[in-house]
């Protein structure tokens, strides 16, 4: 069996109500559910939160509920702490073994069933692959680039320069250090033994494993602010969604 999973919770302090958001008419985790529903190779999909309005919206999509325990449901909770225990009740409730688990963000919309049927594709092929990743390419966000604030109140490179080469070959155009890939959230496949020993997985996403297989998208984010908006209508758009009507994803 193959289950899709979603993370949602009822907090958020950057933007209250996140997860269901109206976005052409539809609330925004109604998105990753779609794109669930309409994989060729999902079997099941599941719900994990403590919200009865995410609840409500995941029934209405077709998905099995999970109660999310309290201590997941925190600020300082862990995503991979809610996959783990999300895959354990799905495990522990399922009369078949798990093939692969499609992990997904009830804030995270750029994602389509295309994109997910992929990845399982890739994993099928390749068994010693621990995962299928949705990257996006930002080279605007280049390591390079990060800065930290210190004690004196200015500006410091985030990472020692030298971390790149030599510092004087090094530029202010974005493209010089090559392309910039992040795992944008937007999807995670990954086989059961990620969740089993996620200690074993390479930071910070450590549900992902080590060996990480990139399925290149552009765009892709989780929604953590109310500014980030404009940026899923616009990939909504392009992949064929507007005010007045949309595909099924």
């Amino acid at each position: 069996m193959i289950a899709a999973l979603l993370l949602g919770r009822e907090g958020s302090l950057g933007f209250p109500g996140k997860n269901i958001y109206p976005i052409f008419g539809r609330p925004l985790m109604a998105y990753p559910l779609m794109a669930a529903r309409q994989a060729k190779f999902v079997d099941k999909v599941y719900v994990s939160t403590d919200s009865e309005k995410i609840k409500k919206i995941g029934r209405q999509y077709g998905a099995e509920i999970i109660n999310r325990p309290p201590e997941l449901c925190t600020p300082q909770a862990l995503g991979e702490d809610a996959f783990v225990h999300g895959y354990e009740v799905i495990k522990d409730s399922s009369k078949e073994d798990i093939e692969l688990m499609v992990l997904l963000f009830c804030n995270a919309a750029t994602v389509t069933s295309e994109i997910i049927d992929e990845g399982i594709k890739v994993l099928r092929d390749n068994p010693g692959y621990d995962s299928a990743v949705s990257v996006s390419k930002y080279n605007m966000w280049s390591p390079l680039r990060a800065r930290k604030i210190q004690e004196d109140g200015l500006l410091h490179p985030f990472i020692p320069f030298e971390s790149f080469g030599d510092p004087s070959k090094l530029n202010c155009d974005r493209d010089s250090q090559g392309d910039v890939w992040f795992a944008d959230m937007g999807l995670s496949i990954v086989r059961p033994r990620c969740l089993e020993h996620i200690e074993k997985g390479l930071l910070p996403q450590k549900w992902m494993g080590q060996r990480i297989y990139p399925l290149k998208q552009w765009g892709g984010l989780d929604v953590d602010y109310e500014w980030q908006i404009p940026q899923v209508e616009y990939w909504l758009r392009k992949h064929g969604f507007n005010e007045n009507e949309g595909r099924s994803i």
